[in-house]
């Protein structure tokens, strides 16, 4: 059984279609999408070895499952091996997020309705106010949660037992937790970007389940566009789907998918107008860069923070951006990508053969 208790935040509506943040049109579909069991899970080999181990060992000795912690980008299914968590330790499931849990009260609630051996999700935990995870400590160690009953001399603390649980934490900055709740998580696991033979799998596997024609070319076309993310995998396969139904014979094959991904501006490499956009001022009005954060947003029209947390990560990981001590640069392969001739001399922080130097 799925309790879900999850807000969207207001700065993750109306996103990009290469955008790999959670939004309420993903929420009607990966419901559906979502493998249920591990043998089902596509990617991750490492992590499901692992989880495989652990959870075995977990039911062979009657014990709940160790705290989990699930760290790494958006978009990557974290939330689906929570689920799939839940589906193999035979345990119920909530599911909510940090932003969602506003007052200690909210978690008492939440932990006290809890039975034995359910699973308890919280997506962006680092986003968890302090006083609401300071009550989680003595609830992951001991099972416990202590209660503030009055105020001044006459105030009295009440412990309320809770039943054997475990905690599901997921984050895509686990920089930002805290070393008290980092350290409470018995398994630590981290998932990385997919490969493209593991993205053409994932989007054979929804076209099936959403009865969608597609060959083996027009799969691996959507799953090369697709920043390493499932999620943006998805959500292109139902964006290509319409252009197939309307323009084309409603098959998806590499002609009616390079066709569909070109009218919405997204590039063989996965990068969209915005991306595209950003990297041309940073080469062509601030000469490749540096570039102040601040700066960089009141030119494109963007906040710093949104600059920040949705185009620079991909940019980042695909080498194109570089942050420098002075500011944001694009490198030698952000001007050959866009066609632009690069001009090393003028960049002074950057090595003979076009390597920037970091400080």
């Amino acid at each position: 059984m799925i309790k879900r208790e999850f807000q969207v935040p207001e700065e993750e509506r109306n996103l990009r279609v290469v955008s790999s943040a959670y939004s309420e049109e993903d929420a009607a579909v990966e419901q559906s999408l979502r493998p249920r069991t591990l043998d089902e899970y596509i990617g991750q080999q490492k992590v499901k070895e692992n989880l495989k181990i652990y959870i075995e060992a977990a039911k062979r000795r009657g014990e709940v499952l160790d705290h989990v912690l699930l760290y790494g980008p958006p978009g990557l299914g974290k939330t689906t091996l929570a689920t799939i968590i839940a589906n193999e330790m035979g345990s119920a499931i909530r599911i909510t997020s940090g932003p969602a849990i506003e007052k200690p009260g909210d978690l008492v609630s939440l932990l006290t309705n809890l039975g034995q051996n359910d699973i308890m999700f919280i997506d962006e935990v680092h986003r968890l106010q302090r006083p609401v995870e300071e009550i989680l400590y003595p609830a992951m160690e001991d099972f416990v949660v202590d209660i503030i009953t009055g105020k001044g001399p006459s105030a009295t603390s009440i412990s309320l037992s809770l039943a054997k649980f475990t905690l599901i934490g997921a984050t895509t900055r686990a920089g930002q937790l805290s070393q008290p709740l980092r350290d409470r998580f018995g398994v630590t696991l981290r998932l990385e970007l997919y490969t493209p033979d593991e993205l053409t799998k994932i989007v054979k596997r929804s076209a099936g389940i959403l009865g969608i024609d597609i060959d083996d070319y027009g799969a691996r076309e959507i799953a090369s566009r697709s920043r390493g993310t499932p999620r943006v995998a998805n959500r292109l396969l139902k964006r290509v789907r319409d252009f197939a139904e309307i323009v084309g014979s409603g098959k998806i094959d590499r002609e009616i998918a390079d066709y569909a991904l070109g009218k919405l501006e997204i590039d063989k490499l996965g990068l969209d107008a915005l991306d595209r956009r950003m990297l041309e001022v940073i080469i062509k009005t601030y000469g490749g860069g540096p570039v102040g954060l601040d700066t960089l947003a009141a030119t494109v029209g963007e906040e710093a923070v949104t600059i920040e947390d949705v185009y620079e990560p991909y940019l980042l990981q695909i080498g194109f951006l570089a942050r420098t001590s002075r500011g944001r640069m694009a490198t030698r392969l952000a001007y050959e990508h866009l066609g632009i001739s690069y001009s090393p001399q003028s960049h002074d922080e950057q090595t003979d053969d076009g390597q920037l130097k970091f400080f």
